[in-house]
């Protein structure tokens, strides 16, 4: 691959993990929220704590989660949006729009092709199959992936047929109404191969899964391939399989088998008690396929993470990032909600995201030898406080100690990584950001910002396209030697340099969208 081929993709693969900050930054103050309000919702909660009873306290609670999980519900087509708007060039409006109907079109279709295949699974078996309902469509759950290939496909579309011209005849559903029209015709083909792609996919899954169940090291090769998963949402299949199916393995309690992991950690945690011999026997190897194992990520790996990006950061920039950091890794501690952190690494550098799912398979392994036995799905700091300090023979100490190790190796690791890749993390912009840079940034003066912008740019002929990311004006030329250095420092950036030879990146720290948001507007007229 040539040198330019390698930029322009290494800048393609920053601009779309880039578009995903919009729906990232979206999920973690609503998932924090929503955690809290699931965790104090559940029947054991109000169990231990009758106040949570209440009924205008319970009615609260309720309604919040009910409105907060709406966003969760939707996280695809969040992403499908943030990806259209992020990668297109051209027409970034009617991109958006058109991930919509990409989105739409997808489901609808995979839905015709389970229906006429005999695939549709009925309600109590879809989840093991990997199907769910979306937007009132009963078909396969893609989760984000689903969202990405439309965002995608609409983006791509926009770009190239923004000015498609037609016959008379056909006129009206030329240039930018052709655009959502082609999505819904790219998204059809797309529909009808992708499930055959999941099935295959499932098949391998459910053939592999006696790996889960071996002793000690199978939960994981379990916790590797469930993070592995996250991206193309088939994490949920894969627990689904494991909890409720003979692959999690069957147990026989007191004479009565229980098939999968889920209905024996019910029997013993629920029923029994920590005083049964089953308790010592088998809560250890089932729950870490659970939320004990859980904890070790949503209370130790993601503050582990979060602290490694905070001090990897510049140090002008880190006044910035750390409300973003500690709201993600929030989410994660109180709701088990830890997309918003993978997200803002994983197609930023996948290769770290592949060093991230390999520790968190070995530093699961000593779970079980350390007997740890805690319950019960979610893996919060509130499912660690009833079913870990309030059950007895849970060691959940051990728990704590394990944790401390997992929380100093990803910190050590991902600080490592971070530093020797050079990745673009949250505050780790290849400059320092200056909250206010000059005179005019202090003012907000916006349109005389704009002006020296343009005019130092070569004038609005020789700017081709303008974007942003979290703290650029990124813009492509038509003629870079007609660019004023000189007199583009008036506008109070606070860096210029050339990624390439026809791109310039012209750093405005935070005030950057208000910077974009005059030039766009100047640019027009």
């Amino acid at each position: 691959m040539s040198k330019k081929k390698a930029g322009s993709f290494k800048d393609g693969i920053q601009t779309f993990g880039r578009s995903l900050l919009l729906p990232i930054a979206l999920l973690a103050p609503i998932g924090m929220v929503m955690g809290i309000c699931s965790a104090l919702g559940q029947s054991y909660m109000i169990e231990k704590f009758p106040i949570l009873d209440a009924a205008v306290l319970k009615l609260i609670i309720s309604g919040a989660k009910d409105i907060t999980s709406i966003i969760f519900n939707n996280i695809p087509i969040l992403f499908a949006m943030g990806v259209a708007q992020g990668m297109a060039k051209k027409e970034k409006g009617i991109a958006v729009f058109a991930s919509v109907v990409g989105y739409l079109t997808l489901n609808t279709v995979m839905n015709v092709f389970l229906k006429n295949t005999g695939t549709l699974a009925d309600a109590d078996t879809m989840a093991q199959v990997g199907q769910g309902m979306v937007l009132g469509v009963q078909t396969l759950k893609t989760e984000a992936l689903g969202g990405l290939i439309s965002g995608l496909v609409a983006a791509k579309v926009a770009d190239k047929f923004y000015n498609l011209e037609l016959p008379l005849a056909f006129a009206f559903f030329g240039g930018k109404k052709s655009i959502p029209i082609i999505t819904f015709v790219c998204m059809i083909p797309i529909g009808l191969v992708l499930p055959i792609i999941w099935n295959l996919l499932i098949s391998f899954l459910i053939s592999i899964s006696f790996i889960f169940t071996t002793n000690y090291i199978g939960s994981g090769i379990y916790y590797m391939l469930h993070r592995v998963l996250i991206p193309f949402g088939l994490h949920h299949v894969l627990a689904a399989v494991v909890r409720f199916t003979e692959a999690g393995g069957t147990y026989l309690i007191n004479g009565t088998e229980y098939v999968g992991i889920l209905p024996a950690v019910n029997e013993i945690l629920f029923n029994l008690g920590p005083d049964s011999p089953y308790w010592a026997e088998l809560m250890p190897k089932l729950t870490s396929y659970l939320g004990g194992s859980q904890m070790l990520t949503t209370l130790f790996r993601i503050p582990a993470i979060g602290l490694a990006m905070y001090h990897t950061s510049y140090l002008k920039n880190r006044k910035m990032c750390k409300g973003v950091i500690m709201t993600c890794v929030l989410t994660a501690f109180l709701g088990n909600i830890t997309e918003p952190l993978e997200f803002s690494f994983l197609f930023i550098s996948p290769q770290l995201f592949a060093v991230y799912c390999v520790l968190c398979g070995l530093m699961t392994i000593p779970y079980q030898f350390l007997h740890i036995s805690i319950g019960y799905i979610r893996g919060t700091i509130f499912d660690f406080g009833i079913f870990g300090l309030m059950y007895e023979n849970t060691h959940w100490v051990n728990l704590i100690l394990l944790g401390i190790v997992n929380f100093v190796i990803f910190y050590f690791v991902f600080k490592f990584f971070i530093k020797k890749w050079n990745l673009e993390t949250p505050g780790r912009e290849s400059f320092e950001i200056e909250e206010s840079a000059s005179t005019l940034l202090k003012e907000k003066n916006w349109p005389e910002i704009a002006r020296i912008v343009v005019e130092n740019l070569g004038g609005p002929e020789n700017i081709v396209h303008v974007e942003n990311c979290v703290s650029r004006l990124r813009i492509d030329l038509q003629d870079p030697e007609q660019v004023n250095q000189t007199g583009l420092r008036d506008s109070g950036c606070a860096g210029i340099f050339f990624p390439s030879k026809n791109h310039i990146h012209v750093v405005f720290g935070p005030h950057v969208e208000f910077v974009r948001n005059a030039v766009d507007k100047l640019l027009k007229g």
